[in-house]
């Protein structure tokens, strides 16, 4: 109960919405199942709430078996107080439980251990309870000198009763609460280099800090990559004053004969005990914080170039540029079929430009193409302008964009490619991927693993277990937006659909070569492994776009047909006799339906009969319509037909935490520092634009030397309001 409250709280819900959500979440069901088909149960949770509710879920509950199992340690050891059972009960997070356990947890051998193991617990009880005002303490210390223990001194038995006693303050969870609090509000991480005469990309942290409170998580990324380099060296500087002054006010009593001994203790037990353990839990605490909000940045990216729109009924060439070998050259369909593949060489060293252009305006010609997708990579600039002097040759209009190759060589070598292309040489792949990206950029990336798909920061530095399940997530969010088309999809996007396994993915496709097409969804039923609970989760994200029964292309669940038949025939229309000629009408009497009166008329919720309504208005409407248009090029810019103040239209590239890379034609993106993306404050560039968008931007920097442009939308908003 404790845990839906929790949760209840965090995420502002309604009782029923955390429960139910917990309830299909432990019945097995996806979380794209969840968010598009139990709207009403949760409340409309979408999946990106919905994921971060199952994330919390998770941590709240390892959190319960955590604070059980370290009750019972405890328990175990007759150490239980009531006050103990209390804090570890009120304990919030795995830190304060770990806190807590701490004294209890068995230790190695350490300086305490081996004191206590002599015979000096007593002792150091004594000492820590200063009740003496007068005496020596050498006289009190004298009692436990034993020479077969190895205590041949008075100094010898205080100094390891003073080892215990500084182990214990080390142990003790509310002081380490205290220090740890203060020391992410007031200390500072210091950054040096190890060589200052070594030049790196890390120049800027030679000699830099910042306070923990307010480092950006990039930063905390940078300085520990720079670490692991040994291009820096990294501290972080603590209020040590304050905290030695907090600790003798906490454990000093006055008048008692004990005092400087203690004073030595405390700061002992801060400097070797307290401070490395807490600099190391201030700094994993706030790289996991930088790693979290990297992968969330991260994923985003991912999902708005999973969602951008494609280039629809387009016969599309990929362009691959290199050098020396040559760039490959891969024209596919409409349908995304190979349809021939070659190799030119217009650039250094063969500088055979004649040659290439006859070939390629030929290949141009006979196959009617429309688009040229040219690589990102090695030659792509020297492409891109031999490209765009070649289609000014062409006798139709065609264009050319700028397509990410990130991961086309991963793909190239897969199992995968080799599968779906194996008399294809492994070089011809690039071109064959980098021509689909953009004609279908969420059926080819999926081929490919989410973190070399070359959108965000740091991806390699961050915990990767983590990215690759929040990434996995992403992308079955992204492919169940968007629904598959399950004559065509191959078994890497099927396995991404809502419940479908790779092994079930393969027996779909299976199934689909020794039967042909599938022409109605309840023949994945007969799909081997393919049972009912699986049949519920995928169904619905599975399109047939010539299917004889229209609701089998659309995203209406085969649970709600029933209640779609008889929305249609509410109107007066039949579903199977519904033509193109009266679509039009059709759609304005869908309009016209109260919604509120027709969901109680079919006990149905208001959400799900939303959905339908817009289903059945557009059989087969994909969502990424709705995205912003690739820009089409058909010239080339550099960075000389660049000047200050210059505005251009560009694609957003790459989101990350200080700002945007915009594609604006050259070779290399330009930079949109976080200040000069709005007049107002941004906290998070992805608030103001995403992946894929197209903004107006100024020039307001040029490093020709660098090949660095630096860009502002701010300057653009400002002069479009002035006039």
């Amino acid at each position: 109960m404790k845990i839906i409250e929790q949760l209840i709280n965090e995420f502002k819900l309604k009782s029923f919405q955390a429960e139910n959500a917990i309830k299909l979440i432990d019945e097995g069901n996806t979380i794209p199942f969840i968010a598009r088909y139990r709207k009403e149960a949760t409340g409309e949770m979408d999946d990106i709430v919905l994921r971060d509710f199952y994330d919390r879920l998770i941590y709240l509950r390892n959190l319960e078996e955590r604070r059980e199992e370290v009750i019972r340690l405890i328990e175990e050891q007759g150490k239980m107080t009531d006050e103990l059972l209390n804090s570890i009960n009120n304990a919030k997070t795995m830190t304060e439980i770990e806190d807590l356990y701490r004294p209890y947890r068995q230790k190695k051998k350490t300086r305490a251990t081996i004191a206590k193991a002599k015979g000096l617990e007593p002792l150091s009880e004594i000492i820590y309870a200063q009740d003496i005002k007068f005496g020596s303490v050498d006289d009190i210390a004298k009692e436990y000198i034993n020479e077969d223990l190895e205590v041949l001194t008075c100094e010898d038995a205080i100094n390891g009763a003073l080892d215990i006693i500084a182990e214990n303050i080390s142990d003790n969870a509310d002081y380490r609460k205290y220090i740890r609090l203060l020391t992410y509000n007031e200390g500072e991480l210091f950054s040096k280099a190890t060589n200052l005469e070594e030049k790196t990309v890390y120049d800027m942290y030679y000699d830099y800090s910042e306070a923990v409170s307010k480092i950006p998580g990039h930063r905390i990324l940078a300085m520990n990559r720079g670490e692991n380099e040994k291009a820096l060296k990294v501290t972080l500087n603590s209020p040590v004053d304050k905290i030695i002054d907090y600790l003798k006010g906490k454990i000093i009593k006055p008048d008692n004969i004990f005092i400087p001994y203690l004073e030595t203790c405390i700061e002992d037990s801060y400097k070797r005990l307290i401070e490395p353990s807490i600099e190391r839990e201030v700094r994993s605490d706030k790289f996991e914080v930088a790693c979290d909000n990297a992968i969330r940045v991260f994923g985003v990216n991912v999902k708005n170039l999973l969602l951008q729109q494609p280039m629809k009924d387009m016969v599309v060439m990929g362009f691959d540029p290199a050098y020396r070998t040559g760039c490959k050259i891969a024209v596919i369909d409409e349908t995304g079929k190979l349809l021939t593949t070659t190799t030119v060489y217009p650039t250094e060293p063969q500088n055979k430009v004649d040659e290439s252009k006859k070939e390629l305006l030929g290949l141009i010609e006979k196959y009617n193409i429309n688009m040229i997708a040219i690589g990102n990579g090695t030659a792509s600039r020297e492409s891109e302008k031999f490209v765009a002097d070649m289609i000014k040759e062409a006798k139709h209009d065609v264009y050319y964009a700028i397509v990410s190759e990130a991961g086309a060589s991963v793909y190239s070598a897969s199992k995968l490619a080799t599968e779906e292309y194996p008399d294809i040489n492994v070089s011809l792949r690039g071109a064959i991927s980098i021509a689909r990206r953009l004609q279908d950029p969420l059926s080819e990336l999926v081929k490919i693993d989410p973190k070399s798909i070359g959108v965000g920061q740091y991806q390699h530095d961050v915990n990767q277990k983590k990215l690759s399940e929040a990434l996995t997530g992403v992308v079955e969010d992204s492919v169940n937006k968007v629904g598959v088309n399950l004559n065509i999809a191959t078994p890497t996007l099927l396995s991404y659909v809502s419940g479908i396994n790779k092994g079930i993915a393969q027996n779909i496709v299976k199934y689909r070569e020794e039967n042909g097409k599938f022409e109605k969804r309840s023949q994945l039923l007969k799909v081997a492994k393919l049972g009912k609970a699986c049949y519920t989760q995928c169904a619905g994200f599975l399109r047939i776009p010539d299917a004889k029964y229209v609701l089998d292309n659309t995203a209406v669940h085969p649970e709600s047909y029933e209640i779609a038949e008889n929305l249609i025939k509410s109107i007066g229309y039949d579903i199977k006799k519904i033509n193109k000629n009266d679509l039009q009408e059709f759609k304005v009497k869908l309009d016209e339906i109260n919604v509120d009166e027709m969901a109680q008329k079919l006990n149905v919720g208001v959400p799900t009969l939303k959905d339908i309504i817009e289903e059945i208005k557009k059989p087969g409407r994909d969502p990424r319509e709705d995205m912003p248009k690739l820009v089409l090029r058909n010239d080339v810019l550099s960075i000389d037909d660049l000047y200050v103040d210059l505005v251009l239209d560009g694609t957003v590239r790459n989101v990350i935490d200080f700002g945007v890379f915009v594609d604006i034609g050259i070779k290399n993106d330009g930079l949109v520092h976080i200040s000069e993306m709005s007049n107002s404050y941004v906290k998070d560039p992805n608030n103001i634009v995403q992946v894929g968008d197209i903004v107006k931007v100024k020039v307001i920097a040029i490093d020709k030397e660098k090949g660095k442009v630096s860009l502002s939308m701010k300057q653009v908003q400002k002069e479009e309001k002035e006039s």
